[in-house]
C-alpha cells in the first residue's frame, strides 16, 4: 500500500548525505548536491530508497518540488 513521506531537505550541506529522523517522526534529509535542475530531488530521493530498504523506482516526488518542504510517496 503506498504511503506518503514529509520530508524538510537541506541541499549543498557538507553534513550529506544524511538522514536524520525525530521522534516525532518527521525526517530531515542532507544532500551534498545543490537545488538546481532537479539535481538535489533526484538525490533525496536516491537516499530515501537507501533508507528506506526500497528500491529507487519505488520513491516518487508528488510534492514540494521547488520548496525544501517534500512530499513523497512510497510504494
Amino acid at each position: 500500500m503506498p504511503r506518503q513521506i514529509v520530508v524538510t531537505v537541506k541541499p549543498g550541506s557538507s553534513k550529506g548525505p544524511l538522514v536524520e529522523t525525530n521522534p516525532a517522526g518527521s525526517m530531515t534529509v542532507y544532500v551534498r548536491e545543490p537545488a538546481t535542475d532537479g539535481r538535489a530531488n533526484k538525490a533525496v530521493a536516491q537516499i530515501l530508497a537507501e533508507h528506506l530498504g526500497v528500491p529507487k523506482s519505488k520513491i516518487a516526488l508528488v510534492g514540494g518540488a521547488t520548496s525544501r518542504t517534500k512530499r513523497f510517496r512510497v510504494y
